[in-house]
């Protein structure tokens, strides 16, 4: 634990002196391959960052805010394009827009209490799923991985949730979500578009399909350059969670993850292509309850079949479980060693 904080204090001091380099020097330097360039050491850097722990989460944490989402950004604002365009207004601002999945949000809406009760739900079934592991011995293996699938889920709305919070009380403004409810998904498009992770496809849009999509309308016809599109974005999105799998298992990639994420760019491609027939979407119409329980159900099948099996074989799933389970306990020791002293003044 010892050695971890001390990488962590590296880690934390090597990123801020990082992004307020690409705060103050690239902005002067013209946009394009010169920028770029200029950018470029940081970019390398950040694909390191994430060996420099040994545990699965610092790594996990690391390689998603800044192997992933600020390279994807910095690569973007290199050619002036992206969340960080136009530049935040200052240097703590494009610290957080860089590192973390948000961005500001152009037209707040009231908040309601909803989302504290959706979140207090979230947080009261990943302390079940945590209880569950004291019996996976007696669990069906399927059944096991898809609760290994669940729990990344539920941890990784719980992390972003209470990021959000943070950086919004410290910045001041409102943020928009990281999810809108994948669960309540009727379609892998609403799914992939509009629900999940909602920061990504605003930057892997611009950086990879809209290029992909233009060079491709060049040699084919719209239909197949969308669906080339789509299936690149895919392909470019299953390297980097490859990549992402590496960090945490220290393994040469499987190739498991990628295709999992060809296989919803292929259904998602399909599925646009049926759409596209009026007289069969007429005929077939779903319901959204059903359409819902496809959607859900083929992405946690499917992730559940190609996502979390290499982690279970490896081990990480083991000491992710572990090191959730340790960081809990902790928690609950600190919190009743305070109630013991507050109660000890009061009396």
């Amino acid at each position: 634990m010892e050695e971890e904080l001390k990488s962590l204090i590296k880690v934390l001091l090597l990123t801020i002196i990082s992004i307020s380099y690409c705060y103050y020097l690239p902005p002067k330097i013209k946009p394009g391959l010169p920028r770029f360039l200029s950018v470029f050491p940081i970019l390398a850097l950040f694909l390191v960052l994430p060996l420099f722990f040994s545990t699965v989460h610092l790594s996990f944490i690391t390689a998603f805010f800044l192997t992933w989402l600020a390279n994807f950004k910095l690569i973007l604002f290199s050619f002036d394009k992206g969340p960080l365009i136009p530049i935040p207004s200052n240097l703590s601002r494009f610290l957080c827009f860089t590192c973390f999945p948000i961005k500001a949000q152009q037209n707040p809406k009231p908040q309601t209490h909803l989302p504290i009760l959706v979140f207090a739900t979230k947080v009261a079934i990943f302390g079940v799923l945590l209880h569950l592991y004291d019996y996976k011995q007696t669990l069906p293996p399927l059944l096991l991985l898809g609760l290994y699938f669940l729990h990344l889920y539920l941890e990784i709305e719980i992390i972003l949730t209470l990021l959000k919070v943070f950086v919004s009380i410290s910045l001041g403004c409102d943020l928009e979500p990281q999810s809108n409810k994948p669960y309540l998904a009727t379609s892998l498009q609403d799914f992939w578009g509009r629900r999940w992770n909602i920061i990504v496809p605003s930057i892997l849009r611009p950086a990879v399909y809209t290029p992909m999509r233009q060079v491709s309308e060049r040699r084919m016809s719209s239909d197949w350059a969308l669906f080339s599109g789509i299936l690149v974005t895919f392909i470019v999105s299953g390297l980097v969670h490859d990549l992402l799998f590496f960090y945490l298992t220290r393994e040469m990639p499987t190739g498991e993850v990628t295709l999992f994420f060809i296989l919803q760019g292929v259904c998602l491609a399909a599925e646009l292509a049926v759409k596209k027939k009026t007289t069969v979407m007429q005929r077939w119409r779903l319901t959204p309850a059903v359409s819902r329980i496809l959607t859900v159900g083929f992405v946690f099948v499917t992730g559940s079949w190609l996502m979390t099996p290499q982690l279970a074989r490896s081990g990480v799933v083991e000491k992710y479980i572990n090191e959730a389970l340790f960081f809990v306990s902790f928690v609950k020791h600190k919190l009743f060693s305070l109630l013991g002293i507050f109660e000890t003044s009061v009396n």
